[in-house]
This record gives C-alpha cells, structure tokens and sequence, in this order.
C-alpha cells in the first residue's frame, strides 16, 4: 500500500430528479464502510472529499461503484482524482487569463478515462458555437457564454463522440473540491 492520500469521488447524475438519491450521509458512511478516511461531502450532488491508501483507483471506483449500488439500489459512474490531479486540472484551465468568464458557466467534466485522438477529433468538430471546448487529457472543458439553461450543445452529444462516460461540474465546485483535498493532503 502507499501513502495515504486525498481523493476526490465526483459520482455521476445523482439527486437529479427523482431516481438515483442518495444522501450525503449515506455516501460517507458507504465510503467509511470501505476503509476510506475521513470522508467529506460538498454540496448535494455526489462530491466526496477522502484518505485512502491505495494507487490503483480505478479498482476503488469500482468498488465505490459496487457499493453504491449495493446500499442506496442504483449503480453510477464513480470518477476519481487526487488532490495533485486537481491542482493539474485547475492549472490547466484554458480560461484562466480571459477577463470576464463567469464561473458559473465555466464547466470541467472529468472523464473515466482519456479518449482516443479518433474520438477527441469528433467532439471538436461538433458546431457548437458560441460555447467553447477543449480537451486536454481525462477532462473536457465547456464555456457556456450564454448560461448553461439552454445550451446549443449538449453534454450528451459530447459524451457520446468521445465515447468515454464522465461528469460535470462547474467551476466554483472544482476549485472548492480542489481546496478540500489540499486541506486533507497537508493536515495529514
């Protein structure tokens, strides 16, 4: 095992609607029922803040997944990543020195994995003016210049051109999830 560090599980299309709730309580104690440290919920729509002690996190998604499914009665998609990763996915931000973009609009989705170049082609080649998009590795970045109510675009559109599941979240989550796991990191 290596060291203990923090993780952040985004879990995808959860308390959206009707199907697919789970408390945030619930989720930390599914967390905490798997060994995980110190789990920490943000918001309501399935962030979750950990320590744990292993590498190989695509097998800890997986068994988030399977226990997900086994405790609240569906099954999502659980994308993991390390508070380093974070830190890279908010460097990375293609927006970061333009004056004038609301966080609210500004939207990561973080993939399960990268999509290939095939793939990455076809979601670039999506019309999808006046929104903005940029692929760098397991994430997607989106600007919705217009609000994200009625976009010209849909994430299901892009999702099914990179053809690897993932999540969204906006910005203002991504920097408060990034924080949390930094607090975790250093208070170890």
């Amino acid at each position: 095992m290596s060291k203990p560090r923090a993780i952040v599980g985004l879990l995808r299309g959860v308390n959206v609607g009707a199907h697919n709730r789970i408390s945030m309580q619930a989720l930390r104690d599914i967390c905490e029922s798997l060994g995980l440290r110190e789990p920490r919920t943000y918001v309501q729509s399935g962030n979750v803040v950990f320590r744990a002690d292993t590498d190989d996190l695509p097998r800890l998604a997986t068994r988030i997944e399977k226990a997900i499914e086994k405790g609240a009665g569906f099954r999502t998609p659980v994308i993991l990543r390390t508070a380093s990763e974070m830190r890279d996915v908010v460097r990375r931000n293609p927006v970061a020195d333009r004056k004038g973009v609301d966080p609210a609009k500004f939207l990561v989705i973080f993939l399960a994995s990268a999509p290939d170049a095939e793939a990455c082609s076809k979601a670039r080649g999506i019309d999808i003016h006046p929104e903005e998009l940029w692929i760098e590795g397991r994430e997607i970045y989106m600007y919705f210049p217009n609000g994200l109510a009625r976009p010209k675009v849909s994430w299901t559109a892009i999702e099914k051109a990179v053809r690897v599941p993932g999540t969204g979240r906006n910005w203002n989550t991504v920097l408060n999830l990034r924080d949390m796991a930094e607090e975790m990191e250093t208070s170890a």
